[in-house]
This record gives structure tokens, C-alpha cells and sequence, in this order.
């Protein structure tokens, strides 16, 4: 008798789909031993999922680690952060979190429309630490990473951190070399990722694009495990005009800052990206007509580059979108990340950019910072012709908008802090007065800006 390889299988349907049925009961004809269909289901599932490991392994992270459609998500995202300064940062009837807010706001809407390595570990904002209870954790795995742009006053200020900070365990400096021991008090993990401290890591002075990609992997292999850390981005700024002097002077000295590696998206910018303005070892004795008209010259608006992320713009590849474009996606990028940052401060404000982090850590320095706002590049800026000046200008634009928000970002923090003070008057008073009795001399941070500086690497 021949076998029947088929029966019929009744299944009740309970949910909508009975609707659909006259019975409510839908007969479906199994074959034994194996289904066609299934066999079809299983195949396309195996396809599919080989094609997605594939995609993953043979794309480049150059090419899959942005698309075009990210980029624009953040870049529409961030564009905001162009109208403040002007139109809204004085608006804000005294509130010193109303840009920090929106830059959490943006920054949370470019996370969800970007890869996570993008963004990763740009840490801690402005609005986290102002939380009353609020704690640098010493002891813990919270890490101030100091992003220092040339010619603003952070080798000084790099120093100040490395011998000046009253600290359970001061930081152990050796002599005849530029490096600091920065340990926690109970065991010999960095608190502190800088020049000084654990030197250039990521870079000779790498940028956010550089150090969001870099400091956690830096830091692993540095200590010999993984740790989930709490990032604390600080940095300075300088007015423009003074700041591009002051290179100007520098390079024509004979610093090259060939070291710099201009990371981003995986890769070195390539030389037909940075073509060099000169030819030899350095750009010694260079006149301030042709430092200014080298259109690769990365001195032109350096704070805003190294503040945004770059990723925006297509890294160094200028063809990437219209130069008015990428310009002001990449100010409103470096705008929304100094207000997130956890502390900046401004080479021109000494005494209130002080105040501002001892508050913000609740660290103390033991020297007070004085403030001389006379130096030389600023002697340097008087002399110029008008057509100089206004060339310079013009080639900061993008830098001289981002300092004005600076600027009101920085005294709207410091009414925030001076608010939340009872004893603000004496406090501010006596900044960095903790051995004040010991003869210690002040810290003129503004002279040192081009002095020390001079021999910056």
C-alpha cells in the first residue's frame, strides 16, 4: 500500500489574522521529511548573513566609518550653534547652562545618527559637573585630558598642572626632563593625560578629532588593563589675532611641528591634503607676507580645527564638500564642543579662567595666576600695516567668531560659579594663596606665553 507522505496539520488561529480566514482555522499541508520552503528560509538566512560579515571585514574604516548621511545628520544638527554667539548667547537672562544644554541636545542627536567610535569617549560635559554633587574622583577613574592648542598659553599652563595643584600626591617631576609622574593616591594610574604627564601620546598636539579615538586605547595599554573611565576635557584659548603672531614668530624661529600626525578617520592627512608651505628642514626666518599667503598654513584659524570634529568635513580632503560648507560646519562643531567641555579657559582672563577650574574640580592651585596683558606678539599686532591686519583677519574669521562665543560662555560660567559662592569675595580675593606666607613668587602666566612658549615642541 503506498504511503502517504503528506497530512494536514490544523492550527487555531487566535489573533487578527482569523479575520482573514472563514473559519478561523487555517490547514496547512506539511510535507515529510523536510520542506522546501524551510530549506529556501535557511539558505537566504546564510546568505545574508555572510554578506553582512563580509561588508564588515572588507570595508575600510575610512569609508564605513562615516557615511555621507551621518555626516549630515550632525553637520544639520550643530549648524545651530553658528546663530549663538550673536543672536542667542545673550539671551539667555543669566543662565549659565542654556548653550550647555543645547549642546548636550545636539550632541545626543549626532549620537544617534553616527557610528559610536565617532563620538566616543569625548566626556564629561559642563552640565554634568555642575551637579551639586559633583566630585573629581581622584581615587577613582576620572582622567582630565588637556587639549593644547599651540600658542595659547598651555605650556605654562601644562606646567601649573603638573607642580602647582595642592594634591593628596603631588605629582613627582623630574629634572632635566619634561615629564611628571601624575599618579592617584593609592596606586600609579595617570589622572592626568598631557605633554607633561604622559607625554604625546596620541600625537604632538593632537586635536579632539586625535584624542576622542585616542586616550582610552592610549591609557589601556599604558596601564595594562581596561577601565571605564570618566573623560574631563580642558583646554585654552587666546585671541586670534595675537595667538597667529605668535606662531608667526614661532615658526620663523624655526618650529616646524613636523611631529603632528593629523589623525582622522584612520588614516594621516596625505601630503597632497597638507602640502608643505616651504622647502627644507623648517621655515626659518620667514617674512608675515608669505607665512599668510600659504593656503595649506594650518596657523589660519588652528583653534577652531582643533576643537571641531573633523570626521564633519571629510578630514583634511578639502573636495569633500564646498569650502563655505565645511567652514561652518566646522565652527559649529568646534562651538558645540568648548561648551561641552568640561573647563576652558582664556589666555586674556587669567584670574577668572582660575577660578573657574578650582571651582569646577574643587583642586586649588598654591600660586595665584597674574595677569599682564602686554606681551610681545601683542606689541607685534600694533605694528602691523591695515592691510596686514586685515588679511589676518580675514584668514581667522572662523577663529575670531569662535573666541567671541568663548568669551560669553566664559563669563556666563563664571556668574553661574560666583553665584553659588557664599564666600565668593574672599575666595576670589586670595586665589592660589595656600602657601601665600612661604614667600612663594605669583605665576605670570601672560609673560610666559611667548617666552615659555619658545620652546615648545
Amino acid at each position: 500500500m503506498p504511503v502517504d507522505m503528506h497530512k494536514n496539520v490544523s492550527v487555531q488561529v487566535d489573533s487578527d489574522f482569523a479575520l482573514l480566514l472563514p473559519s478561523g482555522v487555517y490547514e496547512i499541508k506539511k510535507m515529510e521529511p523536510r520542506s522546501k520552503i524551510r530549506t529556501i528560509i535557511v539558505f537566504c538566512l546564510f546568505l545574508a548573513i555572510a554578506g553582512i560579515i563580509g561588508f564588515g571585514y572588507f570595508c575600510q574604516d575610512q569609508v564605513c566609518a562615516l557615511s555621507k548621511r551621518a555626516v549630515l545628520l550632525q553637520s544639520s544638527d550643530i549648524l545651530a550653534y553658528n546663530e549663538l554667539p550673536l543672536h542667542q548667547a545673550n539671551s539667555i537672562n543669566g543662565n549659565a547652562n542654556g548653550i550647555t544644554a543645547m549642546a548636550s541636545k545636539a550632541s545626543s542627536s549626532a549620537s544617534a545618527s553616527a557610528p559610536q567610535n565617532i563620538i566616543a569617549n569625548a566626556g564629561l560635559s559642563y552640565e554634568d559637573v555642575l551637579n551639586d554633587d559633583f566630585q573629581f574622583d581622584m581615587d577613582g577613574h576620572d582622567v582630565m585630558v588637556f587639549l593644547h592648542i599651540q600658542k595659547t598659553g598651555g605650556t605654562s599652563f601644562g606646567r601649573h598642572l603638573v607642580r602647582d595643584l595642592d594634591l593628596k600626591r603631588p605629582c613627582e617631576c623630574q629634572r632635566q626632563r619634561k615629564r611628571c609622574y601624575c599618579f592617584r593616591p593609592h596606586r600609579n594610574e595617570n589622572w592626568l593625560f598631557s605633554r607633561y604627564s604622559t607625554g604625546w601620546k596620541c600625537g604632538l598636539h593632537a586635536d579632539w578629532t586625535e584624542l576622542t579615538s585616542c586616550v582610552d586605547v592610549e591609557l589601556d595599554k599604558n596601564e595594562g588593563e581596561t577601565a571605564k573611565r570618566r573623560y574631563f576635557y580642558i583646554s585654552l584659548l587666546r585671541e586670534p589675532i595675537a595667538r597667529y603672531m605668535s606662531e608667526y614668530r614661532h615658526v620663523r624661529r624655526g618650529a616646524t611641528w613636523k611631529g603632528s600626525r593629523h589623525w582622522c578617520l584612520g588614516r594621516q592627512a596625505s601630503a597632497a591634503e597638507l602640502p608643505a608651505c616651504y622647502k627644507g628642514k623648517d621655515w626659518l626666518d620667514v617674512d608675515l607676507d608669505q607665512f599668510a599667503g600659504c593656503e595649506s598654513n594650518l596657523a589660519a584659524n588652528r583653534q577652531t580645527r582643533m576643537l571641531a570634529d573633523l570626521a564633519l568635513v571629510g578630514c583634511y580632503n578639502k573636495s569633500s564638500m564646498p569650502a563655505h560648507e565645511r567652514d561652518r560646519v566646522m565652527l559649529a562643531s568646534a562651538k558645540r564642543n568648548l561648551a561641552a567641555m568640561a573647563y576652558f579657559g582664556l589666555t586674556e582672563y587669567q584670574k577668572m579662567s582660575q577660578y573657574i577650574f578650582e571651582e569646577t574640580f574643587n583642586l586649588r592651585f598654591a600660586i595665584p595666576f597674574e595677569q599682564h596683558n602686554t606681551t610681545i606678539s601683542a606689541a607685534a599686532v600694533l605694528n602691523l600695516r591695515q592691510d596686514q591686519r586685515r588679511r589676518i583677519e580675514k584668514l581667522n574669521g572662523l577663529d575670531i567668531e569662535l573666541y567671541a562665543f568663548a568669551k560669553t560662555l566664559l563669563f556666563q560660567r563664571f556668574e553661574h560659579l560666583k553665584a553659588k559662592d557664599s564666600n565668593f569675595e574672599q575666595r576670589y580675593a586670595n586665589l592660589g594663596n595656600i602657601y601665600f606666607k612661604q614667600g612663594v613668587t605669583e605665576f605670570n602666566w601672560d609673560s610666559n606665553v611667548d617666552d615659555a612658549l619658545s620652546t615648545d615642541h
